[in-house]
């Protein structure tokens, strides 16, 4: 089946996902992650891309942006790469690939998808057993969100921004969403929408999108089928 085209309409917010070859190590060290966000920011800048959210993981990396162009995000994942593999490759004396071919996305709906998706993010090294607390994992933008904590490559999108009138205010209130579990079923949305490129939202939101991008947004009607390995599970 031929891949999916990739959509990224300017002022959209994307998820995107990019995963080490065979789920292999593509962070190794504090550094490298340093050096990944340093690279991130410089593409974010140089090519029109708003950084929302994110972590940095062992082996994969959750993103949420905004792109200014319809290949802004494109150009910035292929800028990243191209520094970071090189980087990572000479540190580690290997060769070859790093990531699983080209980084999955979908479109996000702002509102109640957006946030939810950002929580999904910040929680990925919670539901993954590496910490019990979001605010106890270092490479992550829930610090940001929560705390305040300062990072450059930082654009709180207008959803966040929404939250309250002032910062305390607006840090109390993203903290307080942190109380209560994602949904189980906009968890199930999330990683549905990572695997088939599809947008995350409403219908309505959908039909938006598809007379935007001239694209279908939504599942053909089929009967069901096993799980094929690779899809996107954290």
């Amino acid at each position: 089946m031929p891949r999916r085209h990739r959509q990224c309409p300017p002022g959209l917010p994307v998820h995107a996902v990019q995963r080490g070859n065979n789920r292999q190590v593509c962070f190794a060290s504090d550094a490298d992650m340093k050096a990944y966000a340093h690279w991130l920011h410089e593409g974010a800048e140089k090519f029109g891309v708003s950084v929302h959210a994110w972590v940095l993981m062992t082996n994969h990396v959750h993103l949420l942006l905004t792109p200014q162009a319809p290949d802004s995000i494109s150009r910035c994942m292929q800028h990243l790469g191209r520094h970071y593999v090189r980087y990572f490759n000479d540190r580690q004396s290997r060769t070859g690939t790093l990531y699983e071919g080209r980084f999955r996305s979908n479109i996000v709906q702002s509102g109640h998808y957006l946030l939810g998706c950002q929580r999904y993010i910040e929680l990925n090294p919670v539901r993954a057993g590496m910490v019990r607390d979001p605010a106890d994992y270092s490479w992550s933008s829930y610090r940001a969100h929560a705390f305040g904590r300062k990072a450059k490559m930082w654009q709180p999108h207008a959803e966040y921004l929404a939250l309250g009138t002032n910062g305390q205010s607006r840090l109390a209130a993203y903290r307080q969403l942190f109380a209560q579990e994602v949904p189980a079923t906009l968890i199930t949305d999330i990683r549905e929408a990572l695997n088939t490129g599809l947008v995350l939202g409403n219908d309505r939101f959908r039909q938006d999108v598809e007379r935007l991008t001239g694209q279908r947004q939504r599942h053909r009607k089929r009967g069901p089928r096993p799980q094929r390995a690779g899809r996107l599970q954290p």
